[in-house]
């Protein structure tokens, strides 16, 4: 649903804010007060002449025209707190807090600040009283040139000295004649830094900053940097003097430093962060920091973004930038030059008519108006600095030629701009240099900012035996450490193969990481080795380091979801190798396994033995070079509608879903010692893996109509005409895993497994006849036929079309758990439920992380921004009426819904609560439990009703209370309980199995339980 959108403030700022913000198929609307005439009828954007001063009734405006989301623009609302109010009175808005603000509100505050997290500075000090400036002026051993009034001056508080005579009166000037009124009553007086000034922004939700190309603007009126300082004449991004190694240097010193400070002295800076530097030869140190964009940096950042500025701000606000940082252009530049009024910055003319601007926009120019008005019809002046006119182009020099032009053709009477932006920069790029390894096309920097982005991500995959820390020559593994007395090494090696094409087609990398992860620990389990740890290797023509890092950093979540470490990598580009956008993966895995648990056992392997077969999620990682063949056949782009998987998905995105990781799952299965041989369903599909296991004397019945085979094998068979040997030699047909079970264990192994993933027994071993294939499939045609085939047990019965599925939401708080526990059993194709929603009223939780790995729409609605429950749950059923919620389930959702909305979703409303009801309700079962000295607990699932705890019972476990048990002991394991009588009690409503009858009691189907 699009929202509607409020800036605030009236400069050239804010009109590039709404003109970005427009461009979002997400904002219906934009509206900016006060405005200026570039933005009062435009597209989408328009003026509003509501108060901005008075934050109460600006906060009641906003919810009588249904504005989702305010963006501040200026400073001195930001530091009078009308973030704060805003949000207080259930107003979305983007921008810090006044406390946060601080950092630009307060000079002598910012240097203090600066002082205490060792971030680097000039020296400096601050004073009340003028004669005390002085003599710290006239007495310090280093040029204290620089004069600053401490408070807020526009832009205009800051004085250069040439001299100490002259920094003396600029202190009078600010403390005894009041030049700047309240912002001078501190003053700060500084070292004076000589180097390169530039401007290093960044967006920052709280914990993790986005650092945007730095900019730099260009302070003096007049060309030359001649004439006296202004708010600014003029910008360019990016800086081709802030190398990626300098980037990275003010990332981790500057922006990370800030914002990790100002969270721990309690005012978490939430917003965009401005840090003013100068490049000295000591490195950067900070001049200023002002709390949002810069005026006119914001004019060329915003055309080089390359996201959605909406759900940057959204992603911002929900404290997502570690997942979703902002993308921009690559290879172009943008210059902005403002043109000003006569007598600027001095006293004006208002009034003056602009002609020309049709001409710039013909030009392929965009003007943002600043100090603009309508009169009559007519574009006049109405302010200093007047419009901003951009251009974006390849290089920096075509960018500025193309404004010049434009300023040929935009003017006024008196109109005074500067013609040599970005001067410095073209000077600095037509300094004769020596070739560099850049030069050459690897990037050493950009290497190392992927290295930097990647290392927490790998210290998170740590376990016992490797710490998992990145850096050094080679990584270390304790097996004694990780419990293994008597170990035998084993070792495997894979990549995912073409279906990196369609990865890179589709732009859609993350996913790879579990693929690549999967083929190497899947195969080493066929030795019955836990996996340890991982290598992978990366190889590019060109160094992209969001995909990278995407890539990788899906390599480290599939780590930990297969219990391995990341342990290291490697990097490599490699120009002309490889085209552009396209790269490869290899990935290699080490495990361990004790010397009598090494499968497979062939000596205990024989006739009649057992199959058990375990669900792929798909093609996995093996055929694609066919699948794109069939594909080509038949003209389907990665963008179609897939004629095969779940409504709604694309080709791209069916072909795409990550090969199942079996190694969790299977260990303490294989452990069992029941398990004989475990084979990998990989490359040679299900005819060459099997007998890799098995004693050569012995072969292998499969019957396909055992087990269920996914529509894309159908489709892939029927549209390539694919015979039954390619299939069974090429593909997995559905199965991803088998295991070899002795006939008397394969129900028990069956119904383990079964628990956590959909297993069938497939088939049998028999003895090999001469002249008769290893492995025989039987009723193979038969099954894929049929497209989605049901087995005999299955709930589905013998009608084999796939049902539609009920669309569940899930209502979170914290971590997720439950909700993961939801998420598999979802997963699962028997499945009669599908989540399409994850629902939290707090942000950057880990449940939401949760919900986007495994591909579910999120959404935060955060109850600290809504001024009553009513307004609150209102909100939340929008939400969940917007993506067509059938079932919700309440998985640790902390907060208590109204009547109105329990009522009305009413026998649809599903929660867990960890007793068995009626006994035990409100927060502390677990101690009621153990006061009341029972011997067992639980616990329940059931219908929500408005009394608390008292809805319609629809499944309960049982956990024995043990005399050791703390409230600790017995919560953890009426968790576990809670991950298996959740899903059951969600299947059996999603299925119509179970449903709220009128009087409130349970009502069962046995039509749905056959």
């Amino acid at each position: 649903m699009a929202e509607r959108v409020l800036v605030i403030g009236s400069g050239g700022r804010e009109h590039a804010l709404a003109w970005k913000l427009a461009q979002s198929p997400l904002v219906q609307q934009v509206l900016v007060a006060p405005g200026n005439a570039g933005t009062s009828s435009c597209g989408k954007i328009s003026n509003s002449e509501v108060s901005v001063s008075n934050h109460a009734i600006l906060a009641q405006y906003c919810k009588d025209h249904n504005v989702g989301l305010v963006v501040v623009g200026p400073e001195v609302p930001l530091a009078a707190g009308m973030v704060d109010d805003l949000m207080a009175a259930g107003v979305r808005s983007f921008g810090p807090s006044a406390k946060a603000a601080q950092l630009e509100a307060s000079k002598s505050f910012s240097k203090s600040f600066m002082d205490r997290h060792g971030i680097p500075t000039a020296r400096w000090c601050s004073f009340t009283d003028a004669q005390e400036a002085c003599n710290y002026i006239q007495g310090a051993d280093f040029p204290a040139l620089v004069v600053k009034a401490s408070g807020l001056a526009a832009g205009k508080g800051v004085i250069v000295a040439a001299d100490r005579e002259q920094a003396c009166q600029a202190v009078r000037d600010i403390l005894q004649d009041k030049a700047f009124g309240l912002a001078g009553e501190t003053v700060v007086v500084e070292e004076l830094l000589e180097g390169e000034e530039v401007s290093c922004l960044c967006f920052s939700d709280g914990s993790t900053v986005a650092p945007m190309p730095p900019a730099q603007d260009h302070k003096r009126l007049l060309d030359g940097d001649q004439g006296p300082n202004t708010g600014g004449m003029g910008a360019y991004c990016p800086t081709p003097q802030v190398s990626e190694e300098l980037l990275l240097q003010v990332r981790e010193t500057v922006l990370q430093k800030t914002v990790d400070g100002m969270r721990q002295e309690g005012a978490p800076y939430v917003g965009v962060l401005y840090a003013g530097l100068m490049l000295t030869k000591d490195g950067p140190k900070v001049l200023e920091f002002n709390c949002r964009f810069g005026d006119p940096e914001c004019q060329v950042l915003l055309p080089l973004l390359k996201s959605d500025l909406y759900e940057v701000l959204q992603d911002t606000l929900q404290g997502k930038l570690a997942t979703n940082p902002p993308a921009w252009l690559d290879k172009s530049a943008a210059v902005t030059v403002v043109v000003a009024s006569e007598g600027y910055p001095g006293e004006y003319k208002k009034g003056v008519e602009i002609t020309g601007l049709a001409q710039a926009k013909e030009l392929d120019l965009q003007v943002f108006h600043a100090g603009t008005a309508l009169r009559e019809g007519r574009v006049v002046t109405c302010g200093g600095r007047v419009l901003t006119v951009t251009a974006v182009r390849p290089d920096l020099e075509s960018a500025l030629q193309c404004v010049n032009r434009g300023l040929d053709a935009v003017s006024f009477p008196g109109a005074v701009y500067r013609r040599d932006i970005g001067h410095r920069a073209i000077a600095f790029l037509r300094q004769p240099r020596g070739l560099t390894y850049k030069d050459s096309g690897v990037d050493i920097a950009a290497g190392n900012v992927l290295v930097d982005l990647i290392k927490p991500l790998a210290k998170a995959t740590a376990r016992k035996g490797c710490n998992a820390e990145l850096g050094g020559f080679a990584g270390l593994f304790d097996l004694k450490a990780a419990g293994f007395s008597d170990p035998i090494l084993v070792s495997g090696t894979d990549g995912v193969g073409t279906k990196l094409k369609i990865a890179q087609a589709c732009d859609r990398h993350s996913s790879l990481g579990q693929d690549l992860v999967a083929m190497c620990v899947n195969d080493v389990l066929a030795q019955g080795a836990e996996p340890l740890f991982f290598l992978d290797y990366f190889s590019c023509g060109k160094l992209d380091v969001g995909v990278a890092s995407s890539v990788i950093g899906g390599i480290a979540e599939a780590c930990r979801m297969a219990g391995c470490a990341l342990l290291g990598g490697e990097t490599a580009e490699m120009p002309g190798v490889y085209g552009p956008g396209e790269y490869d993966l290899a990935g290699f895995c080490v495990g361990a396994v004790e010397r009598g648990q090494m499968l497979p056992r062939l000596q205990d392997i024989g006739e009649g033995d057992l199959l058990v077969g375990l669900a792929s999620s798909g093609v996995h990682s093996n055929g694609f070079s066919l699948v794109r063949r069939v594909l080509d056949l038949c003209g389907l782009q990665y963008d179609s509608p897939a004629p095969f998987g779940s409504l709604g998905q694309t080709v791209g995105e069916v072909l795409l879903t990550p090969t199942k990781i079996y190694s969790q799952l299977l260990q303490p299965v294989l452990r069992g010692g029941a398990v004989k041989a475990y084979a990998h369903i990989t490359g040679g599909g299900l005819l060459e893996n099997i007998p890799r296991v098995l004693p050569k004397g012995l072969a292998v019945d499969l019957d396909a109509l055992l087990w269920r085979i996914p529509a894309v094998f159908s489709w892939l068979q029927r549209e390539g005409a694919l015979s039954e040997e390619e299939m069974g030699r090429t593909f997995n047909c559905g199965l991803g895993a088998v295991l070899v079970v002795g006939r008397q264990e394969a129900e028990r192994v069956l119904k383990e497994v079964q628990g956590q993933e959909e297993a069938w027994i497939v088939g049998s071993l028999t003895r090999r006849q001469p002249g008769v294939e290893q492995v025989v499939v039987r009723n193979l045609q038969r099954s894929l036929q049929t497209g989605l085939t049901t087995p005999p047990d299955s709930s589905l019965g013998q009608d084999s079309t796939p049902r539609r599925r009920t669309r569940v939401a899930v209502l979170i708080s914290g971590t997720g758990t439950n909700l993961q526990a939801l998420i598999e059993q979802a997963k699962s194709p028997s499945s009669a439920a599908e989540i399409v929603l994850v629902v939290s009223n707090r942000p950057g939780v880990l449940g939401l992380k949760r919900a986007a790995l495994a591909g579910i729409q999120t959404r935060v609605v955060d109850h600290k921004l809504y001024g009553s429950r009513a307004e609150f749950d209102g909100t939340v059923d929008r939400v969940l009426e917007e993506f067509g919620v059938e079932v919700v389930c309440l998985a640790g959702f902390m907060r208590i819904l109204s009547g109105a909305l329990v009522r009305k979703w009413n026998g649809k409303m599903l929660n867990v609560h960890p007793s068995l009801l009626p006994s035990f309700k409100g927060v502390h079962a677990h101690r009621q439990a153990l006061q009341a000295g029972v011997r067992i607990t639980g616990c329940t699932v059931h219908f929500v009703a408005e009394e608390v705890d008292a809805g319609a019972i629809i499944m309960q476990e049982v956990v024995p209370v043990l005399e050791s048990d703390t409230e600790e002991s017995l919560s953890e394991r009426v968790k576990e309980a809670e991950h298996r009588a959740f899903p059951a009690a969600m299947e059996l409503v999603a299925s119509g199995a179970v449903c709220l009858g009128d009087d409130n009691r349970i009502v069962w189907s046995h039509t749905q339980l056959h």
